[in-house]
């Protein structure tokens, strides 16, 4: 089942409408998970970052041993091209994906060059900005680079997160807090975490354990130039129910506000407020 409506696919050189069929049964990423993707937003006529979230989904190709087959310009190209058919006040998700057709003599690992490829457009509403989420802590934990090809945005990856959401939505929250190995903070089951105390704003640092995010990393980069203080540092489950504001970012929905962990409560704070305010005016700068 398709998230958003409106879909329009780019598959074997040219651009479909509506959720086509791309995978075959005995593809490579059908049965061995060897797919990856990336997102981006197309938001009022701009779509910050495409270019950053088009380089990424390459790198991740790379380090599942696919073999990428479109330069990011082209992608980029691609994605405005099928662009154009949406009214520019249509909030579209933008995902290009890739995963391999076949594997080596041990079936296993993928073949080089050998490289299935989409681009899909989806029209998905962005979040109101008032639309707030819980966060509950999950027994589940991020794995480290020994255990899961943590460096890519890799589809094999989210079963993970998906039993993490379901365990704490059983309880009543909206999403997880995550921890890593060690069991410090790592991010939640869908983006990335930051808390403000006492005016400076605080992050997990990268750690191999998660995707420090695009969007974390323009956050981050547009705060600073506002002159607040941000620490990439070790989160602990403590330090965040010290916090006085507390938000998740994303792609998706670029900010979200975090009302509770746990017992803890939060208001929204003028630093969620401030962040979201900086990414989209740096968005219409560009």
């Amino acid at each position: 089942m398709a998230t958003g409506t409106n879909i329009r696919t780019w598959f074997n050189g040219t651009w479909h409408d509506g959720d086509v069929p791309v995978m075959r049964a005995a593809d490579h990423g059908s049965w061995l998970g060897s797919s990856v993707f990336d997102g981006a937003r197309f938001v009022n006529g701009l779509a910050p970052d495409l270019e950053a979230h088009c380089a990424r989904v390459n790198r991740s190709a790379e380090a599942l041993m696919i073999t990428p087959t479109i330069a990011t310009q082209d992608m980029v190209a691609m994605a405005w091209d099928g662009l154009s058919a949406y009214a520019k006040d249509t909030a579209v998700y933008i995902r290009p994906m890739y995963w391999a057709l076949d594997g080596d003599a041990t079936a296993i690992v993928p073949q080089p060059g050998s490289t299935g490829f989409a681009l899909c457009l989806e029209e998905i509403p962005m979040a109101p900005d008032a639309a707030a989420t819980t966060l509950g802590k999950t027994r589940f934990r991020r794995p480290v680079m020994e255990d899961a090809v943590v460096n890519a945005k890799a589809g094999c990856l989210y079963p993970n997160n998906a039993r993490m959401l379901a365990e704490v939505r059983s309880r009543g929250f909206g999403n997880a807090l995550v921890t890593d190995a060690m069991g410090n903070v790592a991010e939640s089951a869908t983006s990335n975490v930051f808390i403000v105390k006492d005016g400076d704003v605080f992050t997990p640092i990268a750690n191999g354990t998660f995707l420090a995010g695009i969007t974390r990393a323009r956050h981050m980069q547009n705060l600073r130039a506002d002159g607040v203080v941000v620490h990439e540092t070790v989160l602990t489950y403590d330090g965040v129910h010290a916090a006085d504001e507390m938000f998740l970012s994303g792609n998706m929905n670029k900010v979200t506000p975090v009302t509770g962990f746990e017992e803890t409560q939060y208001q929204i704070g003028p630093m969620t407020r401030r962040a979201r305010e900086l990414y989209w005016d740096w968005a219409a700068s560009k």
